[in-house]
């Protein structure tokens, strides 16, 4: 079959879906410049990991650049590549463990690496020195996650291994938190003292004194003391808290609104049930409309008989089982039309639809809503 036969070739870049995300640059500009200044004199590492908490990872970074964040911060090999290859220049750590035959990649992109064991840290020196070139490294330190990374109790050997390699520069030491986000911060006191006792320890065996950082939204929120040479602020720079119960000390907003639009009309009966699994029906007539999204794009099936969207101001309940491409919403005895828009993240006038929301909908975090957002559904920038 030739092109011919079935019409002219459309480019996707023509096509625009109508369910979509509108990300507002200014307002991360604005966020993270709040946080830069709160934060100072300590450097400020963005973390961009899983697609920029659904934000778009390129575009995100673009920005942060252009703004002279210090470092950004990713989780997997591949997103620092990623960023490389379109024109990314400033630092970039990976916070996830690394395999050895990922080393030589590293090196390639220049990308700084986490060394969290004496034996990685082994490795990536002498893959430098095969290369005849320099790794940057940050030692990782686990001070209360039992993810990756060395016992700070186990510190001092780590450390003292680090200072004897000849191929790697020892850039910085970090540690995470686990619970900074919560009223209760007696466990973050205890894994930041933990870790004071391993920075004490470092300031005595390294002459050039690494950089420290700890820091997440959580503690740059709640415990400034934390912030030491640099802070890492991930969810709070896209505009969301990290709970509930957190201090709002810097005042963020939400830079993302997700949004489609009614694509049809329909009036169902009573004892006519809706979606699959016949899970709701009606005992009188309603209105309702189709909307094409679902849990294929990170709507999530869970929120089923609990979420609510917004048309024409005001909200209205999505009823029966949420599918995999579109969902069903009651607008009882109102009105709506094709075509016309639907807020499922985001605001209308006096009428609003949170991240957090969807996350207690879900029964989930904010932090899951956010990066399950699928790729399918284009991002729109607002510069």
């Amino acid at each position: 079959m030739n092109n011919a036969s079935i019409g002219p070739i459309i480019s996707l870049d023509e096509v625009i879906r109508p369910t979509q995300l509108l990300i507002d640059l200014r307002i991360i500009k604005e966020n993270f410049l709040k946080i830069k200044e709160y934060v100072k004199p300590s450097k400020v590492m963005p973390i961009l990991k899983a697609n920029a908490y659904g934000h778009g990872l390129i575009k995100i970074a673009q920005l942060l650049q252009d703004l002279n964040a210090d470092y950004l911060g990713v989780a997997v090999l591949e997103e620092g590549i990623l960023l490389r290859q379109h024109g990314i220049k400033i630092p970039i750590l990976v916070l996830g463990g690394i395999w050895g035959n990922q080393i030589p990649i590293f090196l390639k992109y220049n990308l700084t690496m986490t060394a969290s064991s004496i034996e990685k840290l082994k490795q990536i020196d002498e893959v430098a020195e095969q290369l005849k070139v320099k790794a940057i490294v940050h030692l990782k330190i686990d001070t209360g996650m039992e993810r990756i990374g060395v016992h700070y109790y186990n510190a001092k050997d780590f450390l003292n291994a680090a200072v004897k390699t000849k191929n790697v520069i020892i850039e910085g030491i970090y540690s995470h938190f686990a619970n900074s986000e919560k009223k209760d911060l007696s466990y973050t006191e205890l894994q930041l003292n933990r870790f004071l006792e391993v920075i004490n320890y470092a300031q005595k065996v390294f002459k050039e004194q690494p950089l420290f950082h700890i820091s997440n939204s959580g503690a740059i929120l709640q415990m400034p003391k934390a912030n030491l040479d640099m802070v890492r602020p991930g969810i709070m720079l896209y505009g969301v808290y990290p709970s509930k119960e957190v201090q709002k000390s810097i005042e963020v907003k939400p830079a993302l609104t997700w949004k489609s639009i009614v694509v049809y009309f329909k009036v169902i009966k009573p004892n006519h049930p809706v979606g699959y699994g016949s899970t709701w029906q009606t005992d009188h007539n309603i209105r309702a409309v189709t909307v094409p999204v679902g849990y294929g794009d990170g709507y999530m099936r869970n929120m089923s008989h609990k979420a609510e969207v917004i048309i024409r101001g005001k909200r209205y309940p999505v009823i029966g089982t949420i599918s995999m491409d579109q969902i069903v919403v009651n607008i009882e005895n109102d009105s709506a039309y094709n075509g016309d828009e639907v807020i499922l993240i985001g605001s209308d006038g006096n009428c609003e639809i949170t991240v957090e929301e969807l996350a207690d909908w879900a029964g989930t975090i904010p932090y899951e809503i956010l990066t399950n957002i699928n790729t399918r559904v284009p991002r729109i920038y607002i510069e």
